[in-house]
């Protein structure tokens, strides 16, 4: 039996995230108990996905050759931008379905604890489609200690005249992650969301 193969497969399944020791066995199986075929349909997928499956050029979110669904839109609201960290939050708050408005992810928060700082985030793709159209800016970073630390950087260095920037409010606990968040909560952070220098006064 070729030992290497099953432990380089068990390191691999590992990297996921929440997946431990025991976790990685059980997929293992359950992928070993599946016919050929389907692994070799599922090998390709993997393939396509990194070939096919790229960040909007605009934006930041998935997209399939050419800009994402939401910057391609005619019908979204281009004078409002959500920044999220992730591209995860923006599903999230889409799930929701009352937000039409467009979105701006991140790829991350400012950590100095994780090496991460504000030229390691997609900050300058966002000054860039800052223009006249654009009038609400709503930052929708996690309500982390490095979620109001980005929001707090953001809205130092985006403020401008006739710009309105707000931020997600009540209902999302401190410590809170927005993919985990179920959507009454979320759509209740949105309606009651607030200046960002309101927030810190």
């Amino acid at each position: 039996m070729n030992n290497n193969l099953i432990e380089e497969l068990i390191k691999a399944l590992k990297k996921f995230p929440g997946v431990g020791e025991k976790s990685a066995w059980r997929y293992f199986f359950t992928l070993l108990n599946e016919e050929e075929g389907e692994l070799e349909h599922f090998g390709d997928l993997l393939i396509r996905l990194k070939k096919e499956v790229k960040k909007c050029p605009s934006c930041g979110y998935l997209e399939l050759g050419g800009r994402c669904e939401f910057c391609s839109d005619p019908y979204r609201d281009k004078s409002k931008i959500m920044v999220v960290s992730y591209i995860q939050d923006a599903m999230a708050i889409e799930k929701t379905g009352v937000y039409h408005g467009l979105y701006h992810v991140l790829d991350g928060v400012i950590s100095s604890s994780k090496g991460t700082y504000p030229e390691d985030l997609n900050i300058d793709g966002l000054k860039k489609r800052l223009n006249e159209e654009v009038k609400e800016v709503i930052i929708a970073t996690s309500p982390t200690i490095d979620g109001e630390m980005t929001a707090v950087y953001l809205d130092k260095i985006l403020k401008k005249d006739g710009l309105l920037i707000t931020r997600l409010a009540h209902g999302l606990p401190m410590g809170a992650s927005l993919d985990y968040t179920d959507e009454l909560t979320l759509i209740k952070a949105m309606d009651n969301r607030r200046k960002v220098d309101e927030e810190n006064a």
